[in-house]
């Protein structure tokens, strides 16, 4: 694959299982339904997984934009690559949400509240307070990248292996700094979702919270350019 590519097919697969393990413990009239947080971040831990050992070896599976900036700014990704890698990675969340909306659409027509509808594709706040959302997006990201800086790559591949320490990364942010705005720390994975479900023809959807939606893509941002700074200061 292509680098482009390959975020794409990676950042597809993330959503497609993340979006639909939310779609299965949210919506009524499926096996998982009320299973609870930890099914959840369990699941984005997966999805993870798979997406990071699809794309590595052609892309270095970022998958994420405040990954590829954070990267930039830290002088470790090529600037001029960052566009075409945003690119890929917010179509590659569109596409995985679309599939999984698909996988569920039978719950979907059968759940007539449209904050849950909205809830499989999209974060948000318990606590809506934009500057404190920000700061827990931000610091959750920053957690996150800074583990990303540190993970040292093997020297000698274990094959699938390889994409667990990242991915166990996920699962630590998610239960540990998760609760208060769902841990999107990814702006793809959030935008990406939401702009599904604004285009879907999905029965009594409501709307789809753009007021909150620049939360969950500044503050991963402002955290994984943070998180640059701080890595290149410590040397």
């Amino acid at each position: 694959m292509s680098p482009f590519l390959a975020e794409l097919v990676g950042t597809a697969l993330i959503l497609t299982i993340g979006t639909g393990v939310v779609a299965n413990v949210a919506l009524p009239k499926t096996k998982g339904n009320g299973s609870g947080y930890m099914a959840v971040t369990f699941g984005w831990f997966a999805a993870v997984f798979v997406g990071v050992y699809a794309s590595s070896a052609a892309s270095g599976a970022h998958l994420n934009p405040a990954v590829t900036i954070g990267l930039a700014v830290a002088g470790k990704f090529d600037w001029n690559l960052v566009p075409s890698y945003l690119l890929a990675q917010l179509l590659g969340a569109m596409l995985g949400a679309i599939l999984a909306w698909l996988a569920h659409l039978q719950q979907f027509n059968e759940t007539s509240d449209a904050a849950t509808k909205l809830g499989v594709f999209c974060t948000s706040a318990c606590i809506k307070h934009p500057v404190k959302n920000i700061l827990s997006e931000a610091i959750a990201t920053l957690t996150f990248m800074l583990g990303v800086f540190y993970i040292t790559a093997p020297t000698q591949s274990n094959g699938a292996m390889d994409a667990l320490p990242v991915s166990l990364l996920v699962l630590g942010i998610g239960l540990g700094m998760g609760g208060p705005t769902g841990y999107a720390i990814n702006p793809a994975r959030d935008l990406g979702p939401r702009i599904v479900h604004a285009i879907l023809p999905i029965k009594n959807k409501g709307g789809s919270d753009w007021g909150y939606a620049w939360v969950p893509v500044v503050g991963p941002i402002i955290g994984a350019v943070a998180a640059a700074y701080i890595y290149m200061l410590l040397g």
